[in-house]
């Protein structure tokens, strides 16, 4: 569980991105290597602390592959049964 102010706004950012990018057409593997990316550069310019970049690692690659963080709601048809 991220604790740290500055990381949860970091998984905010990752997984709105991670979102938007899946309903313009990325998916998985496309979206992994991007997170892949973000994680690395974090790691190489010393944001914060390796080990809360290996926490914000865990949680946001967990979302990746919660496939019900992806899917779109879709409207109930109301129907009349009078």
């Amino acid at each position: 569980m991220l604790q740290d102010a500055r990381v949860i706004r970091y998984y905010q950012r990752i997984t709105d991105t991670l979102v938007d990018y899946w309903n313009k057409g990325y998916r998985t593997d496309e979206l992994r290597l991007y997170l892949e990316g973000y994680i690395t550069s974090m790691r190489h310019s010393g944001a914060v602390e390796s080990y809360l970049i290996n926490q914000l690692e865990q949680e946001a690659m967990r979302f990746l592959y919660d496939y019900s963080n992806f899917v779109v709601a879709q409207p109930e048809v109301e129907t009349d049964y009078r």
